[in-house]
């Protein structure tokens, strides 16, 4: 399964709402003749480039979530800094840069080791079939391709081309065509000669201000050495390795309840036919469910009805954040709760949970 794959159905639908970086080209960039279509293919097609560069995403978003979801709060709430070095999907290196230090994701094979600087700490997971989203799935080239991945000619048009990380970068503008979503379209400036995405937006419905927002400040179209996407551990550091990577994956490995293979009129996807967690729909129309534990869903239940905005009734509660909607399911001894996510309209996360309470504990 690849890495595009997998970050569509994690973090349980905690996407996030992203304000516009500080630095964009000031120079007028020169107009392309390429058409949608063909710009859409090009970067359909940009999986196997290698580049390197600096990328930054800004994060205006503070999730209602506690404190199994922390990093997501981190991640998304705060400046991210990346400098990536990207020669396969199989082997690659994204740095995040902070004012004291830097966490490093370093990835080959099926294992990704995490080195954190500031503890002098070294982990190692292998990667999951789904896991909560990372510094790294927020790099322009992955979360436009990502977006981009099942789109089709019908839905693209072509925008005005801007100047990003020095480049003329022609423009490309989705609009999902299914109803349900709560995405009102997808921006991405694609650097035309190599089809990588250079900048991404994405709107909410109703909304005249991007909700998602990620930029490269420079970029390089070139191979980098295998020594920059190698690590090793500095004499004394502390080394260890991790089953689990977060709460995302331990649900999808060892709930005691298995989301159905149709949810709310939405087929299961085809690369996550197996394990608890279920993904449903196309592109940018998102659904995820996933079962939770008691010790998670107790205090998430008294964040999520704390939240401002927060709407409850017999179907759970439940909460809007910007394109994202977010419904947990009440809990007993026999019925598990279930938390559904996604960037679909209330009505579809309803019907959805209706249909998963009736799922017993033991089915799992």
């Amino acid at each position: 399964m690849t890495a595009v794959r997998r970050w569509l159905v994690v973090g349980l639908g905690l996407a996030v709402l992203l304000a516009l970086p500080s630095v964009l080209g000031a120079l007028p960039a020169a107009q392309s003749e390429l058409s949608a279509a063909e710009l859409l293919e090009r970067v359909q097609e940009s999986g196997d480039v290698s580049y390197s560069g600096y990328a930054e995403a800004v994060g205006g978003l503070q999730l209602p979530v506690t404190q199994d979801f922390t990093d997501l709060v981190d991640l998304f709430g705060d400046r991210s800094r990346l400098r990536v070095w990207w020669r396969t999907a199989e082997d690659w290196r994204v740095d995040t840069l902070s004012a004291t230090g830097e966490t490093d994701l370093f990835h080959r094979g099926g294992d990704t080791l995490m080195w954190e600087y500031e503890d002098d700490r070294a982990t190692l997971t292998r990667e999951p079939d789904i896991r909560l989203p990372r510094n790294a799935d927020l790099l322009p080239t992955e979360l436009g391709r990502r977006l981009l991945s099942e789109a089709t000619a019908e839905e693209v048009t072509r925008i005005p081309a801007i100047r990003v990380a020095g480049r003329d970068a022609p423009g490309l503008r989705l609009r999902p065509a299914d109803r349900r979503t709560t995405v009102d379209r997808v921006e991405v400036w694609v650097d035309p000669q190599s089809g990588l995405p250079l900048r991404v937006q994405v709107y909410g419905a109703g909304s005249d201000t991007a909700a998602l927002t990620a930029t490269f400040l420079e970029l390089t179209v070139a191979e980098p050495s295998e020594a920059d996407t190698s690590f090793i551990a500095p004499p004394g550091s502390e080394f260890r390795f991790e089953d689990v990577v977060d709460v995302a994956a331990a649900a999808n490995e060892f709930a005691p309840a298995v989301a159905p293979n149709r949810l709310a009129g939405l087929d299961r996807r085809d690369d996550l036919r197996q394990g608890a967690v279920g993904a449903y729909g196309r592109g940018v129309t998102l659904l995820v469910a996933a079962p939770i534990w008691d010790d998670i869903s107790r205090p998430l239940r008294d964040q999520l009805e704390g939240t401002p905005g927060a709407q409850i009734d017999d179907s759970g509660v439940y909460v809007s954040v910007g394109p994202l909607g977010l419904l947990l399911t009440p809990g007993s001894r026999s019925q598990r709760s279930w938390l559904v996510a996604g960037t679909v309209d209330r009505q579809t996360l309803a019907e959805a949970a209706s249909e998963l309470v009736q799922i017993p504990v033991e089915d799992g």
